[in-house]
């Protein structure tokens, strides 16, 4: 089953059962898709779509320090539950260890010895970790090695 497929399936249970936070998370994921496919004339493959899921997961993820100001916990709730929500559907994340040893490497091969050469490194680490790791998270090790050195 394609992930277009089980969004599809979701989105149907989400609407029997009257789950709206599910629901409106789906359609926006799905919105976000059909946006794609319609601007650049393309079928997103698994790839795109996962893709789409992780621009949606970093907004939410962006705008939860600005909910978590002005103490609204009820949208800090919803927020959570769309990141989550949004989580069920990329592949499992990489731990903080694992993200560690993929930027390692790549400070290793790329022979990065300066700040000047994290462009070079998060080249090499970015295919590596798509979709599976936040790219926030994945820059502060880089700045962090190339600091060290």
């Amino acid at each position: 089953m394609s992930l277009k497929d089980v969004l599809f399936a979701d989105l149907k249970t989400a609407m029997k059962e009257k789950d709206t936070v599910r629901k409106d998370t789906v359609q926006l994921i799905r919105s976000g898709i059909l946006q794609i496919e319609k601007d650049k004339k393309v079928e997103l493959d698994e790839e795109g779509i996962i893709d789409v899921i992780s621009k949606q997961l970093k907004s939410r993820r962006d705008s939860l320090p600005d909910y978590e100001k002005s103490g609204r916990q009820d949208l800090i709730e919803k927020l959570n539950k769309e990141i989550e929500i949004l989580l069920s559907y990329l592949p499992e994340q990489l731990s903080e260890e694992e993200i560690q040893a993929i930027v390692v490497e790549a400070v290793a091969e790329s022979g990065a010895a300066t700040m000047k050469d994290m462009g070079k490194v998060m080249a090499i680490v970015t295919p590596k970790v798509k979709g599976r790791a936040d790219n926030k998270i994945v820059g502060n090790f880089v700045k962090k090695m190339l600091q060290g050195k």
